[in-house]
């Protein structure tokens, strides 16, 4: 493999890697981590795991995605991947407003209070990454990735349960994911990191919270 190959290889990957861990994903992904992992929430009924990832799929994935071509069509951004600061506005305002409705119905729920921590946690990450984006170019999958690493860590406290083979593959993803974004040109050192500690600070803070 020649030196063009592998930098095409190389490039391929990283958007790869940028399409599994995208941060409309990590959210379903911490909350599958959440209702896994060996504790106590792992005994709720099976049912009630697969309505609560189900409304997470529908307002936080589906409904954002799909007003993508309406977003297009009237020319609120310029492509797809949303690479420009100025196109991040309205998507990300949208998610916010998403969240806060899943944060919503999951505060009627009777389930565990963990569970409409995440959730709102994962909603104020949202509105801060909404708040800099306005002003600077932060590296949203970075901040999923910082948030994600925060919750396996604060479930781990929580449930006082070692995660060791939760932590380590949200740490290596984390990593991939942020030399992805580095790779495509996308961010710049500053963007990135500061993205991963936003991410787990801002987690955390709502966790002390509440």
């Amino acid at each position: 493999m020649n030196d063009t190959e592998t930098k095409g290889f190389a490039y391929k990957t990283a958007r790869v890697i940028s399409i599994i861990f995208h941060p409309l994903l990590i959210p379903v992904y911490g909350m599958v981590i959440i209702l896994t992992a060996p504790t106590l929430y792992n005994f709720i009924p099976f049912d009630v795991k697969k309505i609560l990832v189900l409304i997470m799929l529908v307002l936080d994935i589906l409904l954002p995605l799909s007003l993508l071509p309406f977003f297009i069509h009237r020319n609120m951004i310029s492509s797809w991947e949303i690479t420009e600061r100025k196109d991040r506005n309205i998507p990300l305002i949208i998610s916010t407003m998403c969240y806060i409705t899943t944060t919503y119905i999951f505060f009627r729920f009777p389930i565990p209070y963990f569970l409409k921590t995440y959730i709102l946690a994962i909603t104020f990450i949202s509105l801060v990454s909404a708040v800099i984006n306005f002003c600077w170019k932060i590296s949203l999958h970075s901040v999923a990735a910082g948030a994600l690493l925060a919750l396996v860590m604060i479930l781990s406290l929580k449930m006082y349960t070692p995660l060791i083979w939760f932590l380590i593959p949200v740490i290596i993803a984390g990593g991939l994911t942020m030399s992805s974004r580095l790779k495509l040109n996308l961010h710049n050192p500053a963007e990135v990191w500061i993205g991963y500690f936003t991410g787990v600070a801002g987690f955390s803070f709502v966790w002390m919270i509440f």
